[in-house]
Protein backbone atom coordinates (compact mmCIF):
# COMPACT_ATOMS: atom_id res chain seq x y z
CA UNK A 1 0.00 0.00 0.00
CA UNK A 2 1.45 3.34 -1.04
CA UNK A 3 1.19 6.07 1.61
CA UNK A 4 3.45 9.02 0.85
CA UNK A 5 3.06 12.79 1.02
CA UNK A 6 -0.69 13.31 0.99
CA UNK A 7 -0.38 16.97 1.98
CA UNK A 8 0.22 17.90 -1.67
CA UNK A 9 -2.13 15.32 -3.14
CA UNK A 10 -4.13 16.96 -5.93
CA UNK A 11 -7.60 15.50 -6.08
CA UNK A 12 -10.16 15.34 -8.85
CA UNK A 13 -13.29 16.65 -7.17
CA UNK A 14 -14.27 16.09 -3.54
CA UNK A 15 -12.34 13.91 -1.08
CA UNK A 16 -14.77 10.97 -0.74
CA UNK A 17 -12.94 9.11 2.01
CA UNK A 18 -15.01 8.42 5.10
CA UNK A 19 -13.11 8.39 8.42
CA UNK A 20 -14.89 6.88 11.39
CA UNK A 21 -13.73 7.10 15.00
CA UNK A 22 -15.52 5.16 17.73
CA UNK A 23 -14.51 6.10 21.28
CA UNK A 24 -15.92 4.07 24.18
CA UNK A 25 -15.09 4.78 27.82
CA UNK A 26 -16.02 3.04 31.07
CA UNK A 27 -16.06 4.33 34.64
CA UNK A 28 -16.35 1.64 37.34
CA UNK A 29 -17.24 2.09 41.01
CA UNK A 30 -18.47 0.22 44.10
CA UNK A 31 -21.66 1.48 45.76
CA UNK A 32 -22.52 -0.67 48.77
CA UNK A 33 -26.21 0.08 49.42
CA UNK A 34 -29.18 0.44 47.05
CA UNK A 35 -29.36 4.10 48.11
CA UNK A 36 -25.69 4.62 47.18
CA UNK A 37 -26.20 2.94 43.80
CA UNK A 38 -29.20 5.18 43.13
CA UNK A 39 -27.17 8.26 44.08
CA UNK A 40 -24.31 7.13 41.82
CA UNK A 41 -26.66 6.90 38.83
CA UNK A 42 -28.06 10.35 39.69
CA UNK A 43 -24.53 11.75 39.99
CA UNK A 44 -23.52 10.35 36.60
CA UNK A 45 -26.72 11.64 34.99
CA UNK A 46 -25.95 15.11 36.33
CA UNK A 47 -22.26 15.03 35.39
CA UNK A 48 -22.92 13.80 31.85
CA UNK A 49 -26.30 15.23 30.98
CA UNK A 50 -27.22 16.20 27.43
CA UNK A 51 -26.16 19.83 27.96
CA UNK A 52 -22.62 18.95 29.07
CA UNK A 53 -22.26 16.30 26.37
CA UNK A 54 -23.26 18.91 23.80
CA UNK A 55 -20.45 21.16 25.06
CA UNK A 56 -17.95 18.29 24.76
CA UNK A 57 -19.02 17.42 21.20
CA UNK A 58 -19.01 21.06 20.17
CA UNK A 59 -15.36 21.24 21.19
CA UNK A 60 -14.69 18.04 19.26
CA UNK A 61 -16.10 19.77 16.17
CA UNK A 62 -13.78 22.71 16.77
CA UNK A 63 -10.70 20.50 17.11
CA UNK A 64 -11.29 18.62 13.86
CA UNK A 65 -12.04 21.84 11.96
CA UNK A 66 -15.74 21.29 11.35
CA UNK A 67 -18.81 23.50 11.17
CA UNK A 68 -21.91 22.55 13.16
CA UNK A 69 -25.11 22.49 11.11
CA UNK A 70 -27.58 20.98 13.55
CA UNK A 71 -27.75 19.66 17.13
CA UNK A 72 -30.29 17.20 18.57
CA UNK A 73 -30.01 16.27 22.25
CA UNK A 74 -32.08 14.30 24.73
CA UNK A 75 -31.97 13.26 28.41
CA UNK A 76 -33.73 9.97 29.13
CA UNK A 77 -35.73 8.52 32.02
CA UNK A 78 -34.73 6.81 34.22
CA UNK A 79 -31.15 7.54 33.10
CA UNK A 80 -28.87 8.23 30.14
CA UNK A 81 -28.52 10.89 27.45
CA UNK A 82 -27.89 11.19 23.70
CA UNK A 83 -26.57 13.98 21.48
CA UNK A 84 -26.27 14.02 17.67
CA UNK A 85 -24.49 16.81 15.78
CA UNK A 86 -24.53 17.18 11.99
CA UNK A 87 -21.27 18.71 10.80
CA UNK A 88 -19.55 20.01 7.65
CA UNK A 89 -15.95 20.59 6.66
CA UNK A 90 -14.64 24.15 6.95
CA UNK A 91 -13.21 25.81 3.87
CA UNK A 92 -9.85 26.39 5.50
CA UNK A 93 -7.93 23.23 6.40
CA UNK A 94 -4.78 23.34 8.59
CA UNK A 95 -1.99 21.14 7.17
CA UNK A 96 -0.80 20.22 10.67
CA UNK A 97 -3.93 18.10 11.03
CA UNK A 98 -2.19 15.51 8.80
CA UNK A 99 0.49 14.87 11.45
CA UNK A 100 0.29 11.63 13.44
CA UNK A 101 0.42 13.32 16.84
CA UNK A 102 -1.87 14.18 19.79
CA UNK A 103 -4.46 16.87 19.28
CA UNK A 104 -4.99 19.96 21.46
CA UNK A 105 -7.02 20.66 24.56
CA UNK A 106 -9.10 23.66 23.38
CA UNK A 107 -10.19 26.55 25.54
CA UNK A 108 -12.66 28.16 23.14
CA UNK A 109 -15.64 26.93 21.18
CA UNK A 110 -15.97 27.48 17.46
CA UNK A 111 -17.61 25.07 15.12
CA UNK A 112 -19.20 23.89 11.89
CA UNK A 113 -19.87 20.42 10.07
CA UNK A 114 -21.97 18.91 7.00
CA UNK A 115 -22.25 15.45 5.39
CA UNK A 116 -20.71 14.13 8.61
CA UNK A 117 -21.84 13.64 12.18
CA UNK A 118 -20.84 13.26 15.83
CA UNK A 119 -22.95 11.27 18.29
CA UNK A 120 -22.76 10.33 21.96
CA UNK A 121 -24.86 7.93 24.03
CA UNK A 122 -24.47 7.18 27.75
CA UNK A 123 -25.28 3.98 29.60
CA UNK A 124 -25.22 4.14 33.43
CA UNK A 125 -26.03 0.81 35.14
CA UNK A 126 -25.50 -1.09 38.39
CA UNK A 127 -25.67 -4.65 39.70
CA UNK A 128 -28.27 -5.23 42.47
CA UNK A 129 -26.21 -7.87 44.31
CA UNK A 130 -22.47 -7.20 44.20
CA UNK A 131 -22.49 -3.38 44.44
CA UNK A 132 -20.67 -2.80 41.13
CA UNK A 133 -21.86 0.21 39.13
CA UNK A 134 -20.63 1.01 35.62
CA UNK A 135 -20.97 4.08 33.43
CA UNK A 136 -20.30 3.80 29.69
CA UNK A 137 -20.20 6.56 27.10
CA UNK A 138 -20.05 5.81 23.36
CA UNK A 139 -18.90 8.58 21.04
CA UNK A 140 -18.83 8.20 17.26
CA UNK A 141 -17.28 10.75 14.92
CA UNK A 142 -17.86 10.09 11.22
CA UNK A 143 -16.32 12.53 8.75
CA UNK A 144 -15.57 12.87 5.07
CA UNK A 145 -13.11 15.09 3.23
CA UNK A 146 -9.92 16.33 4.90
CA UNK A 147 -11.35 16.26 8.43
CA UNK A 148 -9.57 13.77 10.70
CA UNK A 149 -11.43 12.77 13.90
CA UNK A 150 -8.24 11.37 15.49
CA UNK A 151 -7.20 14.87 16.55
CA UNK A 152 -10.08 14.87 19.04
CA UNK A 153 -8.80 11.86 21.01
CA UNK A 154 -6.64 13.82 23.44
CA UNK A 155 -9.57 16.04 24.36
CA UNK A 156 -12.04 13.15 24.68
CA UNK A 157 -9.77 11.18 27.02
CA UNK A 158 -9.43 14.23 29.27
CA UNK A 159 -13.18 14.92 29.18
CA UNK A 160 -14.10 11.65 30.89
CA UNK A 161 -12.76 9.87 33.95
CA UNK A 162 -11.98 6.65 32.12
CA UNK A 163 -10.88 3.37 33.68
CA UNK A 164 -11.14 1.57 30.35
CA UNK A 165 -11.01 3.06 26.86
CA UNK A 166 -11.76 1.27 23.59
CA UNK A 167 -10.99 3.09 20.33
CA UNK A 168 -11.74 2.03 16.76
CA UNK A 169 -10.70 3.97 13.66
CA UNK A 170 -11.46 3.06 10.06
CA UNK A 171 -11.05 4.73 6.68
CA UNK A 172 -13.63 3.66 4.07
CA UNK A 173 -14.10 4.26 0.36
CA UNK A 174 -11.63 5.96 -1.95
CA UNK A 175 -10.87 9.29 -3.57
CA UNK A 176 -9.20 10.03 -6.93
CA UNK A 177 -6.28 12.26 -7.78
CA UNK A 178 -6.22 14.39 -10.92
CA UNK A 179 -4.73 11.48 -12.90
CA UNK A 180 -7.62 9.21 -11.95
CA UNK A 181 -5.62 7.05 -9.52
CA UNK A 182 -7.59 5.80 -6.50
CA UNK A 183 -6.35 6.58 -2.97
CA UNK A 184 -7.85 4.50 -0.17
CA UNK A 185 -6.30 6.56 2.63
CA UNK A 186 -5.00 10.13 2.62
CA UNK A 187 -2.77 10.15 5.71
CA UNK A 188 -0.16 7.94 7.30
CA UNK A 189 -1.15 6.07 10.47
CA UNK A 190 0.75 3.33 12.29
CA UNK A 191 -1.21 3.27 15.56
CA UNK A 192 -4.03 5.14 17.26
CA UNK A 193 -1.67 5.42 20.26
CA UNK A 194 0.41 7.98 18.33
CA UNK A 195 -2.50 10.41 18.74
CA UNK A 196 -2.41 10.03 22.54
CA UNK A 197 0.20 11.97 24.61
CA UNK A 198 2.97 9.93 26.23
CA UNK A 199 1.96 11.16 29.71
CA UNK A 200 -1.48 9.62 29.18
CA UNK A 201 -0.18 6.39 27.64
CA UNK A 202 2.03 5.82 30.68
CA UNK A 203 -1.07 5.57 32.90
CA UNK A 204 -2.62 2.77 30.85
CA UNK A 205 -1.87 -0.73 29.68
CA UNK A 206 -2.67 -0.69 25.96
CA UNK A 207 -3.23 -3.30 23.26
CA UNK A 208 -3.31 -2.66 19.49
CA UNK A 209 -5.10 -4.85 16.95
CA UNK A 210 -4.58 -3.34 13.49
CA UNK A 211 -5.48 -4.60 10.01
CA UNK A 212 -3.35 -2.25 7.91
CA UNK A 213 -4.40 -3.61 4.51
CA UNK A 214 -8.03 -2.83 5.38
CA UNK A 215 -7.29 0.55 7.03
CA UNK A 216 -8.76 -0.72 10.33
CA UNK A 217 -7.14 0.30 13.62
CA UNK A 218 -8.14 -0.77 17.14
CA UNK A 219 -6.69 0.19 20.52
CA UNK A 220 -7.95 -0.62 24.00
CA UNK A 221 -6.55 0.74 27.27
CA UNK A 222 -6.96 -0.03 30.98
CA UNK A 223 -5.61 1.95 33.93
CA UNK A 224 -2.48 0.46 35.52
CA UNK A 225 -2.79 1.95 39.02
CA UNK A 226 -5.60 0.84 41.32
CA UNK A 227 -6.37 2.98 44.39
CA UNK A 228 -9.52 1.61 46.06
CA UNK A 229 -10.55 5.05 47.37
CA UNK A 230 -11.00 6.19 43.75
CA UNK A 231 -13.61 3.47 43.19
CA UNK A 232 -15.78 3.81 46.28
CA UNK A 233 -19.03 5.78 46.19
CA UNK A 234 -20.71 6.72 49.48
CA UNK A 235 -17.99 5.15 51.65
CA UNK A 236 -14.20 5.32 52.02
CA UNK A 237 -11.47 2.77 52.63
CA UNK A 238 -11.34 3.56 56.35
CA UNK A 239 -14.98 2.43 56.70
CA UNK A 240 -14.07 -1.09 55.57
CA UNK A 241 -12.28 -3.98 57.23
CA UNK A 242 -9.17 -5.43 55.52
CA UNK A 243 -11.24 -8.42 54.37
CA UNK A 244 -13.93 -6.18 52.88
CA UNK A 245 -11.31 -4.13 51.06
CA UNK A 246 -9.82 -7.26 49.48
CA UNK A 247 -13.23 -8.57 48.38
CA UNK A 248 -14.35 -5.23 46.91
CA UNK A 249 -11.03 -4.69 45.14
CA UNK A 250 -11.30 -8.20 43.67
CA UNK A 251 -14.83 -7.49 42.39
CA UNK A 252 -13.81 -4.17 40.85
CA UNK A 253 -10.71 -5.58 39.20
CA UNK A 254 -12.69 -8.53 37.81
CA UNK A 255 -15.28 -6.17 36.35
CA UNK A 256 -12.57 -4.07 34.70
CA UNK A 257 -10.72 -7.06 33.25
CA UNK A 258 -13.91 -8.59 31.87
CA UNK A 259 -14.78 -5.34 30.10
CA UNK A 260 -11.21 -4.92 28.83
CA UNK A 261 -10.89 -8.45 27.43
CA UNK A 262 -14.55 -8.74 26.38
CA UNK A 263 -15.28 -12.01 28.15
CA UNK A 264 -16.36 -13.35 31.54
CA UNK A 265 -13.54 -14.40 33.84
CA UNK A 266 -13.97 -17.07 36.52
CA UNK A 267 -10.75 -16.23 38.40
CA UNK A 268 -8.60 -13.11 38.70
Amino acid sequence: MEIKSFKKLKLYGFNNLTKSLSFNMYDICYAKTPEDRKRYIEYIDEQYNAERLTTILTKVAEIIGATILNIAKQDYEPQGASVTILIAENNEYPEQAEAESPGPLPTTIVGHLDKSHITVHTYPESHPDDGISTFRADIDVSTCGHISPLKALNFLIHSFESDIITIDYRVRGFTRDVNGKKHFIDHKINSIQNYIPGSTRQKYQAIDVNVYQENIFHTKMILKEFDLDNYLFGISKKDLSPGQRRRIKHRLRKEMLEIFYGRNISKV
